[in-house]
């Protein structure tokens, strides 16, 4: 009997460009809290504080861009991912000072804007269909901060793009203009236009997620306003949830807030300018004027000391989240009835992925051919990586048996594709995959989406 095999090698990234980020040492790439990952179909970024490193599998180009970070604040990346529109492709980066950056992959600052004062801790990119369920299509890019939210529209982030590579394209821009670019973070363009909610009322968050739009309040259920429901997990409430409106009518702490603290920030930045009198050039004035939160209305709460929320991972449709605590469980949490519907037990340390696998039907199909596979013939699925064990497992959604058990070596992590804004009009289906990078010999293998 032939060995089942359940991933299929890409390539390889092994390259001397990674000792800047420890490659060489044993556990280099899941060790170090700061080195940053994100994935694309073609491409794999990696950052640490001060350095972001795009590399390709198949003899692609590297690329390095070094960020200009203000040292007086001890500036340093915190977050990126990758932004796709269709032949459009950039690196979005965050930092601890709040910044959203826009980078092209030559290299060029495309954009650059501050969010809200403090560390962004991560960048998330998601779109939804219009189906039975929702009523409406959306795609989005969400930043979270501890305890707030920020959204923009994936329209307005494509706009911007699609006028900056005219522009480059049709030679408009000259050598000095790209360098006073640089100076002034990419802000050429208007402001992107954003909503901002203060989500703190249970403590802190270390992860959160916008779901999808949810119902409106009973006392306002023949409002045109539109409601988001946000899923947020930190140390003091292991599961929050809360209803956010576009309506910028504020309480009195978001209104006390919106005041004291660009008041604040602004006076510690000129403060610190004086002390060490930096001779960099000074932010817009459009910057230092923050935008005010938008209503956020509790909807639950789950605190289980000593339990402490650590990763968040949603399903594309946003109605599954699954979240790793500190107690070493998984929770599966159906995010519309905001109630928990699967818990899986000694996992410390996992990470978790949505995918889909060709299960019953699509399986037997996929030795076609003559036949392409339909988004019907996938079935979601969770995979769940538990370092300690050095194991892959892959979960049937939601309460389907375990499909099967991989095996990867140590210092490995699974990492999975960006969404791709517009790839719902893709033909044929492209499934959710998950890729499991080896940090250690830098191959990238890809987990098979059918059982053979």
């Amino acid at each position: 009997m032939s060995k089942r095999v359940h991933t299929s090698e890409l390539g390889c990234i092994a390259s001397e460009e990674l000792s800047e980020f420890g490659a060489g040492k044993e556990g280099w790439l899941v060790d170090n809290p700061n080195v940053l990952c994100a994935l694309d179909t073609r491409s794999l970024a990696l950052a640490n504080k001060s350095l972001i490193l795009v590399a390709g599998w198949d003899d692609g180009p590297w690329l390095k861009i070094r960020p200009e970070l203000s040292p007086i604040e001890a500036e340093h990346l915190t977050a990126i991912e990758w932004l796709v529109f269709d032949e459009i492709r950039v690196v979005a980066v965050g930092t601890s000072c709040g910044y959203f950056l826009l980078y092209s992959l030559t290299g060029d600052l495309i954009h650059g804007q501050l969010i809200h004062p403090g560390q962004i801790l991560k960048i998330r990119v998601r779109g939804t269909n219009r189906d039975l369920t929702q009523e409406s299509s959306s795609e989005e890019v969400c930043i979270v901060f501890a305890g707030v939210i920020a959204r923009l529209d994936g329209s307005d982030i494509k706009s911007l793009l699609q006028q900056w590579f005219q522009e480059i394209h049709s030679h408009f821009w000259d050598h000095k203009t790209r360098s006073r670019e640089s100076e002034d973070r990419g802000n050429s363009y208007d402001r992107l236009p954003y909503q901002l909610w203060n989500v703190s009322k249970y403590g802190p968050c270390v992860d959160a997620a916008i779901t999808g739009i949810t119902p409106p309040p009973l006392m306002e259920i023949q409002s045109s306003q539109r409601y988001y429901c946000a899923v947020t997990i930190g140390e003091d409430a292991v599961i929050s949830a809360y209803r956010l409106s576009e309506d910028r009518s504020r309480s009195l702490v978001g209104a006390i807030l919106s005041k004291v603290v660009p008041a604040t920030f602004s006076t510690i930045a000129s403060f610190s300018k004086m002390i060490w009198r930096s001779e960099q050039p000074p932010r817009k004035k459009s910057e230092a004027k923050l935008q005010p939160f938008a209503k956020a209305s509790p909807l639950t709460c789950l605190k289980d000391n000593p339990r402490k929320a650590e990763k968040l991972t949603l399903a594309p449709s946003g109605t599954l989240a699954a979240i790793t605590d500190s107690l070493g469980r998984i929770l599966l949490l159906d995010t519309r009835a905001l109630v928990v519907v699967r818990l899986w037990k000694g996992y410390r340390d996992a990470c978790c992925l949505f995918m889909e696998m060709l299960v019953g039907r699509g399986s037997a199909a996929s030795t076609s051919n003559y036949y392409e596979p339909l988004k019907s013939d996938y079935c979601l699925c969770l995979a769940i990586h538990a370092p300690r064990k050095g194991i892959i497992e892959v979960w049937q959604m939601r309460t389907g048996p375990r499909l099967l058990t991989i095996q990867c070596a140590k210092g490995s992590k699974i990492l999975q594709p960006t969404y791709s804004f517009g790839s719902s009009m893709a033909s044929p289906y492209v499934p959710l995959e998950v890729f499991l990078l080896n940090g250690d010999s830098g191959q990238l293998s890809i987990l098979n989406r059918f059982l053979n």
